[in-house]
């Protein structure tokens, strides 16, 4: 008998797409390495139709319990035909072209083992899956990179004679490096929060690597609801760039979301955030920026250690920026100096970032100066398109490549 599992609703976007198939391969007990490259072949797959505006579907039938095809998973997308058939074999995942989609054959693993009180060990959920995924893939670049400075030096005692064997395996690992670079992007993604779904107020958010070869960084967010009804935003920028950082930033947002939820004062989360990661990662440095704001009243609390401030845009156009002294996680006397409580009134737009969106040629204030034009001029624009209109004003001029991290939000009178 066949067991059939489907996605029979359209998926219109990567991150759908991505969320699909990685739940198939999690129901389906995958391995870790075969879902993160199944992932990431599918997406590749389907880029091509969803930049076009044409939906894909997917499917995955199980084979039967006996015969040849036992044990074999087929995924299948609904696409057109690929512009170039013998490229599906160079996939992360190698695929096969069929009739109207492109199929992907995986051997199924034995049946998961039971626990120790006899019930069946239940599969990670889809983000536990993604952060699996990462450790992984993290694992794999710090092994790629060890066996790239290995094979440099033994090049280095050959002969003239081996530099075509050279050159043929620095293109091989810049490949290898492109795909495990779009892969680890993909799943940092996954782990950056979707905007919230919060009556009263519109959010939207823009992040870019500084090296889009490399998609890491240290700059990240995280936003939630707390139990009183009020949103809680953090805004991070760790020390470094790449995996090291990435690292350090979730590290970052944990804490502080941990320390929020269990009731501590937005005064004090930056000071214990620090002495806590401090016995993680005596090493680890991040500037960071709190707010919580009421949806309902509009009251604005902001607490900063050593990032740069909030930027606020009244409704009538006038521009604030709200600085709160403090310093950061991992230096000296870490902790923010006081909150500032303000007003966010219906029509205002708040505008968090990273100090790669206002770095300059000239100095930091002509940076904040071009950041509050730039914000007070796509005020009117729906939010979703604010923090990537703002990027692309401040990168016209920019002192040398940083990581960047624009976040908006606007308050509406009409939820309440």
């Amino acid at each position: 008998m066949t067991e059939h599992t489907s996605r029979r609703r359209p998926l219109e976007s990567l991150a759908a797409v991505r969320r699909a198939v990685r739940s198939i391969a999690v129901r389906h007990g995958l391995p870790v390495e075969t879902r993160a490259r199944l992932t990431a072949a599918v997406a590749e797959v389907a880029r091509r139709d969803l930049e076009r505006g044409r939906p894909v579907g997917v499917t995955a039938r199980r084979g039967p319990e006996d015969g040849p095809a036992a044990g074999i998973l087929t995924v299948a997308l609904s696409t057109a035909p690929p512009a170039d058939p013998g490229a599906l074999a160079l996939l992360p995942a190698p695929a096969a072209d069929g009739a109207g989609r492109t199929e992907w054959r995986l051997a199924l693993p034995p049946p998961r083992p039971a626990g120790d009180d006899g019930t069946a060990v239940q599969p990670a959920g889809c983000e536990d899956a993604a952060e699996e995924e990462l450790a992984l893939l993290l694992a794999g670049m710090d092994s790629l990179t060890a066996d790239h400075q290995r094979l440099k030096s033994e090049l280095d005692e050959t002969n003239s004679g081996v530099l075509a064997l050279y050159v043929q395996l620095e293109e091989r690992d810049e490949r290898l490096r492109r795909s495990y670079g779009q892969m680890l992007r993909e799943l940092e993604d996954a782990l950056r929060p979707p905007p919230l779904r919060v009556p009263g107020l519109d959010l939207a958010v823009h992040y870019a690597p500084a090296d889009t070869v490399a998609p890491t960084g240290g700059d990240l967010y995280d936003w939630f609801l707390l139990p009183d009804g009020s949103v809680h935003i953090t805004v991070v920028d760790a020390l470094g760039h790449g995996v090291g950082s990435t690292r350090a930033a979730l590290d970052v947002t944990h804490a502080v979301r941990t320390l929020a939820l269990d009731g501590y004062p937005l005064k004090s989360i930056v000071g214990r955030a620090s002495e806590v990661l401090n016995g993680i990662d005596p090493e680890l440095m991040a500037t960071v920026l709190l707010v919580r704001i009421d949806p309902a009243t509009g009251e604005l609390l902001l607490a900063n250690g050593s990032h740069p401030p909030a930027l606020v845009v009244r409704a009538g156009g006038a521009t604030e920026y709200l600085d709160v002294s403090g310093r950061g996680i991992g230096y000296p006397q870490p902790g923010s100096d006081h909150v500032l409580r303000t007003r966010f009134d219906a029509g205002d737009l708040l505008v968090l970032y990273t100090d790669g969106l206002t770095e300059s040629r000239r100095d930091p204030l002509e940076g904040e100066r071009r950041l509050a034009a730039s914000a007070a001029r796509h005020a009117g624009r729906p939010v979703d398109e604010i923090p990537g209109a703002i990027a692309g004003d401040m990168h016209t001029l920019v002192l040398h490549p940083d990581d960047t991290l624009a976040l908006t939000l606007r308050r509406r009178r009409d939820d309440w």
